[in-house]
């Protein structure tokens, strides 16, 4: 059973860090692009940020140069560094993989986490 494990949301203060991480577990054959999306009280989910297994970036215009996307293929791990927090940054952030679960997946196949909060209030 594939599962994408997240960890690292909280509150934070503004202009604070933080720190998210997500981890693929299970078995797979493969493993392909990863990234973040976040979902507001009220709003439509929006891209954060992706990184391809070759690590070649692409970010949402609300976090270009606050937040940093990074990955260790050898974990399976997916991380997001969040610096110049705002209280516009506060959403449930959720991680993605694209992979294959075995040798006859002919596409990828995309997994979600189940979304990790972070708030960000003096």
């Amino acid at each position: 059973q594939v599962e994408l494990v997240e960890s690292g949301g909280g509150l934070v203060q503004p202009g604070g860090s933080l720190r998210l991480s997500c981890a693929v577990s299970g078995s797979i054959f493969s493993l392909n692009a990863m990234g973040w999306y976040r979902q507001a009280p009220g709003k439509r989910r929006e891209l954060v940020a992706t990184i391809t297994n070759d690590f070649s970036t692409n970010y949402g215009d609300s976090v270009k140069g606050r937040f940093t996307i990074s990955r260790d293929n050898a974990k399976r791990t997916v991380f997001l560094q969040m610096n110049s927090l705002k209280p516009d940054d506060t959403a449930v952030y959720y991680c993605l993989a694209d992979l294959k679960r075995d040798f006859t997946d002919f596409h990828d196949v995309q997994y979600w986490s189940k979304g990790t909060l972070v708030t960000v209030s003096s």
